[in-house]
């Protein structure tokens, strides 16, 4: 099946507000699926969920902390030791350069603490604003909205932005959600893009918000095009 393409507009308000309503109701106990004890291990395993899965780095980061339990620890290894554990999570190589980095900027700059501000998270390599949020946001507590993927992806399925860049996107939802839930919907959007709102085909059979959702009609569209011989259809891709 090409890929959907997102509605040209954004709902109204009202219909935003009732589809984020009907989210939270769904998902009232979202917390990220990353597992960790510490600041220090939840901005690691971040930097290493970048473009793979978390569950692939659920499964990585046990090692690497049984043998780097500390930033300290973290910061003078050896770059190809840690090569060789974070190899299944995809750009090894660079990742174990900044996750080694970073380590030496925390213990030297900030006393082996993880910083707990926007300006020095984003100053710690392979650490950009959709990281500094989720480390916001779920270990400082702070209002932050971190724009992945699956935000991204729900997000323009449901009409909630129109948006070409993630930071487009952050602005536009962060209009929508009070200030103490930023955190929370981030989550709410997340867990329903792996459950439902799935890539490249959602199950709106089984979503809660189908009935307002604008992406249905574009589904229908799609198919009634494809049956009738009509040729394809211009998608526009997320970026």
């Amino acid at each position: 099946m090409p890929r959907i393409p997102f509605p040209t507009k954004k709902v109204t308000k009202k219909v935003a507000d009732e589809e984020l309503a009907i989210l939270e109701r769904a998902y009232p106990n979202a917390v990220t699926a990353l597992r960790y004890a510490s600041a220090f291990e939840l901005l690691i395993a971040v930097v290493l969920s970048a473009q793979n899965t978390d569950a692939r780095v659920n499964l990585t980061t046990p090692v690497l902390f049984k043998k780097y339990p500390t930033p300290q620890k973290l910061a003078k290894a050896k770059q190809e030791d840690v090569e060789q554990i974070i190899r299944s999570c995809g750009f090894f190589r660079m990742k174990a350069k900044n996750i080694i980095a970073a380590s030496k900027q925390i213990v030297e700059n900030h006393a082996g603490e993880v910083p707990s501000t926007r300006e020095e998270l984003e100053a710690l390599p392979g650490v950009g604003r959709k990281s500094a949020n989720v480390v916001l946001s779920v270990v400082f507590e702070e209002a932050a909205f971190a724009v992945d993927t699956h935000v991204f992806r729900v997000s323009h399925r449901l009409g909630l932005t129109t948006g070409k860049t993630p930071r487009d996107v952050e602005n536009d939802v962060t209009k929508l959600v009070p200030p103490e839930k930023w955190r929370h919907a981030h989550h709410w959007l997340i867990l329903h893009g792996r459950a439902i709102c799935k890539a490249p085909v959602p199950k709106c059979g089984e979503c809660p918000v189908a009935a307002i959702c604008p992406t249905p009609p574009v589904i229908k569209k799609m198919n009634a095009l494809k049956r009738n011989g009509a040729g394809s259809v211009k998608v526009r891709r997320a970026r």
